[in-house]
């Protein structure tokens, strides 16, 4: 009785005198090893040289701010709903008198942090902020954690800054192609 149809019949036979030693099989590898010698190098000297990480990467987070400068976030909490590790945590408050030029809207994060240690960078608190608010960057790395204070990412660290705006130019690996295919450098897009 045959259980599936990908097994394989196995053979018995005797090795010959050359497989026996092993020699074939010892100068095919040291061949392959002599080839790789003269081809080109692959390593990167990370520090010096960026590697691009492409459109679909995601990175270090960012808490987007609309052209005049107001925080997007009105604390809904619905990133931290879809945030399977449960790393995002919030504090809504109302806006005051004054603080319009603040935040866009009534309600806004007072505090907004997340555990890196928690977050998965899986991307789907990006997909479910309807205020776009929040991003994951392609371009940029997590920094290194050397003291365990520093894994807590309140506003201060997530809140974007005005003279240095994340801008994309794709937002998909078929933009990215369509831009690479046409060679034209595309303008960077932002969601409003």
């Amino acid at each position: 009785m045959q259980l599936t149809n990908r097994s394989k019949q196995v053979s018995n036979k005797q090795m010959t005198f050359a497989e026996r030693i092993y020699l074939p099989a010892i100068a095919t590898g040291l061949g392959i090893t002599i080839k790789h010698f003269f081809q080109k190098k692959v390593t990167l000297q990370y520090p010096d040289v960026k590697i691009n990480l492409g459109p679909v990467f995601r990175g270090r987070h960012v808490l987007k701010r609309d052209d005049q400068g107001r925080e997007r976030c009105t604390a809904c909490g619905l990133c931290a709903v879809a945030c399977p590790a449960e790393a995002i945590s919030m504090v809504a408050a109302e806006r005051q008198k004054g603080e319009e030029t603040l935040y866009r809207e009534e309600k806004y994060a007072a505090v907004y942090e997340i555990n890196m240690l928690r977050c998965i960078f899986c991307g789907l608190c990006e997909e479910a902020c309807p205020k776009q608010a929040i991003y994951l960057r392609h371009d940029e790395f997590v920094p290194v954690f050397t003291e365990r204070d520093q894994v807590i990412w309140g506003k201060d660290l997530l809140a974007e800054n005005m003279n240095n705006r994340y801008l994309r130019k794709a937002w998909t690996k078929e933009e990215a192609r369509e831009q690479d295919i046409k060679g034209v450098e595309a303008q960077p897009r932002t969601q409003l």
